[in-house]
């Protein structure tokens, strides 16, 4: 299976009106036409999204999640939205033992829910909710090297039919949304980080561990507030060995966002 870098908008954006009406449609269509891009149907879901960080890794292991909506300031109905995908225990166990053997330390949660960045994009990508879902959190110190590392004990399980997805967004300061200040710097980001995805492994990994020495950098994850990128090293991690490039991108609220795909 290849592995995947994906924006989750804002909040529960695909499911409610916005203005402009048509600013996440493209967003929408990418995220809802990634199933046909699969060798096959994916026989589990490992997702680490950017809304969890722990002190160490740490994974869902109920059988059935409830949803965290994580968000505020949203329409009603849009703490209303399920998606009753199944767990999967053991394959939960399974990651913190991959995890283990590397050194790393990490441990399953059996009471943690999906929050939005799980169950907001895997509602258009695999609407169904039938595929078992298992969710991994960053590391709260967000070491970037750790997060190769960890995408890295990973790698085998795309061997196995499990389609590894990291949920973040290419560019994530507050303050930039919407300013048309930020449009020039997200862009020139988005090239570096282009660049560095579409390395050789070697190259791509000492890249993206250094990512803070990016231009513009700090201005499109300002320090401390870089937990939607660090799932992209997680999945440069995974992705070791195979070509990355990039899936998707367009401007969104007056920045740059974009997907990436290794394999």
């Amino acid at each position: 299976m290849p592995v995947l870098f994906i924006p989750h908008g804002a909040g529960p954006c695909f499911f409610m009106d916005w203005n402009p009406a048509d600013t996440w449609d493209r967003m929408a269509a990418f995220l809802k036409g990634v199933a046909g891009t699969l060798p096959q149907a994916p026989r589990a879901i490992v997702l680490v999204s950017g809304h969890w960080l722990e002190p160490g890794f740490s994974v869902t292991g109920s059988a059935r999640a409830p949803l965290i909506y994580d968000y505020s300031g949203f329409p009603a109905h849009t703490y209303e939205l399920t998606y009753p995908a199944p767990g999967e225990p053991a394959l939960a166990e399974r990651i913190v033992q991959l995890l283990r053997d590397t050194g790393e330390p990490a441990r399953v949660d059996p009471q943690r829910g999906f929050d939005h960045g799980v169950f907001i994009p895997l509602k258009l990508m695999f609407p169904k909710a039938d595929i078992p879902v298992v969710q991994l959190s960053l590391r709260r110190d967000m070491d970037p090297a750790a997060h190769i590392a960890a995408g890295r004990a990973l790698a085998a399980l795309r061997d196995e039919g499990v389609l590894i997805v990291a949920s973040g967004m290419s560019f994530h300061n507050m303050r930039g949304y919407g300013d048309p200040r930020y449009t020039p710097v997200s862009a020139r980001f988005d090239e570096w980080l282009t660049a560095a995805v579409e390395s050789g492994t070697p190259r791509r990994e000492a890249m993206l561990r250094d990512w803070a020495s990016a231009p513009h950098a700090r201005d499109s994850h300002p320090p401390g507030g870089e937990e939607h990128l660090l799932p992209l090293l997680v999945a440069a991690g995974a992705g070791a060995g195979s070509d990355g490039r990039k899936v998707y991108s367009e401007e969104v609220m007056k920045t740059t966002l974009s997907a990436f795909r290794f394999g």
